[in-house]
């Protein structure tokens, strides 16, 4: 280039950087604009919300009783899919690849979210990379129960049977890495026993084999259990929260059980709603909203509590600090117990 084309270039670089400025920041502004809109005129068309468990498990429970009021709320069909698969790392990871608009949202517990990463040496999805939580549903606690015939009537009974035959007992849960597995494992790890760990997809499978004798021990929510041990076919042997469970007065916790390894004792199922990582939080917040209200409906909320659940809901930052808080507890407990999954 000619000195005078350089000397001229030179001088027009301060315009240069900026017009470039102007550009970038209309650009920005177009983008803010465009996520705006998007958030006003969302949904236009019909949710799909993936549920990592089974029809009949405590997770359907949930969507289906907020289904019809995120419909009124939203104005369009909230579709339920149940993909209990890998113990619902499947359908959480399904939902982590979809598109970032909102449109696909998934019901997905502890199990998938903060103890996968610690089970699975290859997992597809890092959950708060690549997942946005939106909103806590429900929190509740496991109740340990067992086959009506079993000659243990309390927790250090069966702790005393499993040390003295190790590997003679199975016991269900409701997938691999999820809390009914973990906390099962590490009971096992502090006590020094051995039961043999049959998976199933979601509860109602597990707790069929729990009541047909094919596994002596079950650990799932309330809800699935307490109908079977009214009939006779299952007895409870403690329940996971650190205080009695309102719901079962009755029930000892784990740390009441007289077993000195498992004092202070605490493990709580819990579970949310996500989407994708890189929707817009304006659509975000109104997914938020939504539930929330759907959540804290009067109707809804009964039947959730009536069915054992305890209602949450919250912000999306509340959800991801939970997961976050999890996975730091659980994480040692899950290295000690020495469980994977390949």
């Amino acid at each position: 280039m000619p000195r005078q084309g350089i000397a001229q270039a030179r001088q027009h670089r301060p315009q240069l950087r900026v017009l470039a400025a102007l550009l970038s920041w209309g650009a920005g502004l177009g983008m803010v604009a465009n996520a705006q809109a998007q958030a006003q005129n969302y949904p236009t068309k019909p949710i799909r919300w993936v549920v990592v468990a089974p029809a009949g498990s405590s997770l359907d429970v949930i969507a289906r009783a907020m289904q019809d009021r995120l419909k009124d709320n939203l104005g369009q069909a909230v579709v339920i899919e149940n993909k209990p698969q890998a113990g619902g790392t499947l359908g959480t990871h399904e939902v982590a690849k979809s598109p970032p608009d909102g449109y696909t949202w998934v019901l997905s517990y502890n199990g998938p979210l903060s103890f996968a990463p610690y089970l699975y040496p290859k997992l597809p999805y890092q959950p708060l990379k690549d997942l946005q939580p939106v909103m806590t549903t429900t929190s509740q606690p496991n109740v340990i129960a067992a086959n009506a015939q079993l000659p243990a009537n309390t927790l250090r009974e069966a702790v005393a049977l499993l040390k003295a035959s190790p590997g003679k007992y199975n016991f269900a849960s409701v997938g691999n890495g999820s809390s009914s597995h973990l906390t099962m494992e590490y009971i096992k790890a502090v006590t020094h026993t051995y039961a043999v760990h049959i998976p199933f997809n979601g509860s109602p499978p597990a707790v069929m084999a729990t009541m047909a004798g094919e596994t002596q021990f079950i650990i799932s929510v309330p809800t699935v259990i307490s109908p079977q041990v009214k009939q006779g076919r299952l007895k409870y042997l403690a329940v996971t929260s650190a205080q009695r469970y309102p719901l079962l007065p009755d029930v000892p916790t784990v740390a009441e059980s007289g077993v000195p390894e498992l004092r202070g004792f605490e493990a709580l199922a819990w579970n949310g709603v996500l989407v994708a990582a890189g929707t817009p939080r304006a659509v975000v917040d109104r997914i938020n909203s939504a539930l929330n209200a759907a959540l804290h409906d009067a109707a809804v909320k009964e039947r959730l509590q009536t069915a054992g659940l305890d209602p949450i809901g919250g912000t999306p930052e509340h959800f991801a600090k939970l997961i976050h808080d999890e996975s730091l507890k659980w994480a040692p407990i899950i290295q000690r117990s020495g469980a994977r999954i390949d």
